[in-house]
């Protein structure tokens, strides 16, 4: 079962945020859970919270599923079916993506993309919707969003999974090459599964056919009246990059005391070294790296994703008990 519960952030954006029950263990909440969806949505987070939180029986721990940049909430749908077992699982749907509201244009479209804004929003839901002690597990922008967070609140988090996201600066460079990527791209695609096989085969970006890249970017893209095309604007996402694509995140790394978890695909973009020193850096850091897997690792090898991540929630649960 997935509920939706609105989240308002600090300047006024909507946020989407999507509860993953597991159903077997909860039999009665799956009616009462689809029909308070459409109304928490329109409610605001304050009732959607409240009926969000549980029966009356124990608290289950706190996760919090933070996706990378042009993703959705919903691609944690297959990590959250097994982290709903033991635990309450919310995924965000960051500003200007998936269901969550767009910033609007303007002057101040800088800041509202910017990573104070990011986490601001991270917190809110943290907040809103009585997660505290989290666990977050954060996937490349997701992730960066996640340790700033544990750096600046280490009172509402309680673990942290970093999947596949650089401390160092990527530079201008990076930045110049991804707004040349996303000309390329050819849209409008004339069906979903058109998206699939250009982001997985035929993209210039791809070496070899990715079956896990194209699958993340065929979820990002919906039917318009001519063509699919995907969720978010590109231009935002140029600037969400710009703001933090530029600088290194060591000292803000460096601040996360909770129990960490670095996780690299073997082909991803996080390299062996760097992901090495981050584990070093971190007061409380550890390692995992999966095989034949690249950036998209938790799309690419989900059941190695799962064998890496839950020891290492396991034995954070088994502390809090």
């Amino acid at each position: 079962m997935v509920q939706r519960i609105d989240v308002t952030a600090a300047d006024g954006v909507r946020l989407a945020a999507w509860e993953f029950r597991e159903a077997a263990a909860e039999p009665e909440a799956a009616g009462s859970a689809a029909a308070a969806s459409g109304s928490a949505a329109g409610s605001g987070a304050g009732s959607g919270a409240g009926s969000a939180a549980g029966s009356g029986g124990p608290q289950r721990p706190g996760v919090l599923l933070l996706h990378g940049l042009m993703g959705r909430a919903f691609h944690w749908a297959g990590t959250a079916r097994w982290l709903s077992e033991h635990r309450r699982v919310v995924a965000l749907d960051q500003r200007g993506h998936g269901q969550s509201d767009r910033p609007p244009p303007g002057p101040g479209i800088l800041s509202s993309l910017g990573r104070e804004a990011f986490v601001a929003d991270a917190e809110a839901a943290v907040e809103q919707l009585g997660l505290a002690p989290v666990t977050l597990i954060g996937h490349s922008m997701g992730a960066l969003t996640a340790w700033q967070l544990a750096a600046r609140r280490p009172d509402l988090v309680e673990a942290l999974v970093i999947c596949d996201m650089r401390a160092s600066a990527l530079g201008e460079a990076s930045q110049q090459e991804w707004e040349e990527w996303f000309h390329r791209w050819p849209l409008p695609f004339p069906t979903q599964d058109a998206a699939r096989r250009w982001f997985g085969e035929d993209d210039p970006r791809v070496e070899r056919p990715d079956p896990g890249r194209g699958a993340f970017f065929a979820e990002v893209m919906h039917q318009a009246a001519d063509g699919w095309r995907p969720l978010f604007s590109r231009r935002q996402m140029l600037t969400a990059r710009e703001t933090w694509v530029h600088d290194a995140h060591w000292e803000e790394l460096a601040q996360v005391r909770c129990p960490t978890l670095v996780v690299r695909g073997l082909d991803g973009e996080l390299g062996r070294a760097e992901a090495q020193e981050m584990v070093r850096v971190l007061p409380a850091g550890r390692y995992a790296e999966i095989p034949d897997a690249g950036h998209y690792l938790h799309y690419d090898q989900p059941a190695a994703w799962r064998a890496a991540v839950e020891p290492f929630l396991n034995g954070i649960r088994a502390t809090r008990t």
